[in-house]
């Protein structure tokens, strides 16, 4: 079967929206499916679309549904579409919602915040990420904390930053931050924290390595995001044993549970300076997220995601998938 993956991410981002058209690509290519990954609709005679991104996708979502009406149509609610697109420019990404054959997303809790006439083509297919080549060996200088995603408002990306401003002088926190910035304003924030803020390191853009890298040597991990659509970096994190310190919003609570302790209120920075000020003095607390993190890793296995997947296109194309053609 040809398929068309489609994101609006060029080759050489490394943003989330990419990350995932590659990772499913090779799933789909493991499966025997041939693959074509592009920005926009090429007008290839594909046998099915996957579009990322409702909204941003929506001319080449368009044009395949208008070109090829029983074909079948998977497209990816993003963070954005769900928690913004879908209000702001309802039209194009409702539009996408009702001509997708079905709904891929990243967490449990999105079927909470569609309208309630998508929910039966909504399925739930978690990111997933491999273990680390070795051991975590936390740094012994300081308290590392690490940041991972680009700097921008839904990212809510100096949170950690400045609630490093509030954790008291004996602390060995250090936040260190890996992730582009949207824009020249994110830089010029980011540059004026360093200068003013001793405990906050910004990296800039890294490869993969390096952010795994960063994982083995950090405390903890903190997503401060105001809206996800469920975050590739924190299935990395469970699966690499690294503590969670996340904002308490849907893409993150239907990743890591209701009862996960490591939460904390958007926005809130004291909150989430105290939250880091015990993960740092209280041993058995950062014990205790990791103990949850374990827990959860199994939901994030690779040979999970392939079921996934394998049991989607089997429900969309039945035995043509199973013929491979």
């Amino acid at each position: 079967m040809k398929i068309s993956l489609v994101t609006p991410a060029g080759k050489q981002s490394r943003a989330g929206n990419r990350t995932t058209a590659v990772r499913w690509a090779r799933i789909l290519r493991a499966l025997g499916q041939r693959v074509a990954i592009s920005e926009a609709d090429e007008t290839v005679d594909a046998d099915m679309m996957v579009a990322v991104h409702a909204w941003r996708s929506a001319p080449s979502i368009r044009a395949f549904a208008e070109r090829h009406p029983s074909r079948p149509l998977v497209v990816l609610l993003a963070g954005t579409d769900i928690y913004r697109f879908q209000h702001s420019n309802p039209n194009e990404t409702l539009a996408s919602m009702e001509r997708a054959t079905a709904l891929v997303c990243l967490h449990d809790l999105v079927h909470r915040d569609i309208p309630r006439r998508f929910a039966s083509k909504l399925r739930v297919i978690r990111q997933s990420a491999s273990p680390l080549s070795a051991p975590r060996a936390p740094s012994r200088r300081a308290f590392e904390v690490c940041v991972a995603g680009h700097l921008r408002e839904e990212k809510d990306s100096l949170r950690a930053a400045l609630a490093a401003r509030l954790v008291p002088v004996d602390s060995r926190l250090r936040v260190v931050h890996l992730g582009k910035a949207h824009d020249e304003s994110w830089a010029r924030a980011a540059a004026a924290e360093m200068e003013r803020n001793r405990r906050y390191l910004w990296r800039g853009e890294v490869p993969g390595w390096q952010v795994r890298r960063q994982f083995a040597r950090s405390h903890a991990m903190v997503i401060s995001s105001v809206m996800e659509g469920g975050a590739n970096v924190v299935s990395e994190a469970v699966v690499a044993g690294l503590p969670v310190v996340a904002s308490h919003i849907a893409g993150n609570v239907g990743l890591l549970g209701d009862d996960y302790n490591g939460y904390f209120p958007p926005g809130d920075t004291a909150a989430l300076a105290a939250l880091l000020r015990r993960a740092e003095t209280e041993p058995a607390f950062l014990r205790g997220l990791a103990a949850q993190c374990r827990r959860l890793q199994p939901l994030f296995r690779p040979a999970r995601e392939q079921a996934a997947w394998r049991g989607l296109m089997d429900e969309l194309v039945g035995g043509a998938f199973r013929a491979g053609c």
